[in-house]
């Protein structure tokens, strides 16, 4: 399927009970791939570069776990299709993984607006990750959330610099608060590569 038009159908999705003798080792078959689109920026913050991979994977666990059936399987398909890329971007779960509570709580409170600071940057230019604007992830009192969904828009160039060895790209976030930057390893920027058309 080309990936501009990558999307999970219930044609792509097995029943439960094919499903679940599979899962362990479907599991284990899409660790690598996990581990690659893993980038840590930071102290707290992970971003989770998601695929159709990723995402059929969430939707046969969620459908296993809930047993919803057809009806789920549509809302399921609502919800994680559109953090699938279409051939000229990237997409992100970024979460703030904080165990302590009281320290989790005290974090996010300082990082209202966190979600537009989040950025690649390949070679010399930028391509911001905008937030999914499905809910608002920062609260009026200024807390945000520990989860967010950033696209990050690409052109024809940066996906060839992109792919370029030679050119340095990197994850970053600017938030007065939360300033960090992350090399992305070669064999990461292969794997990102394949979400490109």
């Amino acid at each position: 399927m080309p990936a501009s038009t990558r999307q999970v159908t219930p044609a792509d999705v097995i029943p439960d009970a094919e499903y679940a003798p599979q899962r362990k080792a479907r599991r284990a078959a899409l660790l690598p791939i996990k581990r690659l689109r893993r980038i840590a920026l930071g102290p707290h913050c992970t971003l989770y570069f998601e695929c159709y991979e990723t995402m059929l994977f969430q939707i046969q666990e969620m459908l296993l776990t809930e047993k919803g059936g057809a009806e789920q399987l549509a809302d399921e398909m609502a919800a994680y299709n559109p953090l699938i890329p279409q051939g000229a971007e990237l997409v992100a779960t970024v979460m703030f993984e904080i165990d302590e509570p009281i320290r989790r709580a005290a974090v996010l409170a300082s990082l209202g607006g966190v979600e537009d600071h989040f950025f690649l940057r390949i070679g010399a230019q930028r391509a911001p990750g905008l937030p999914e604007g499905d809910i608002e992830r920062t609260r009026e009192d200024g807390k945000t959330s520990s989860v967010h969904f950033l696209r990050f828009a690409v052109t024809p160039a940066q996906v060839a610099a992109f792919k370029d060895p030679a050119v340095e790209v990197m994850v970053g976030c600017d938030h007065p608060l939360y300033g960090h930057l992350a090399l992305m390893s070669p064999a990461a920027r292969e794997e990102l590569a394949r979400d490109f058309a």
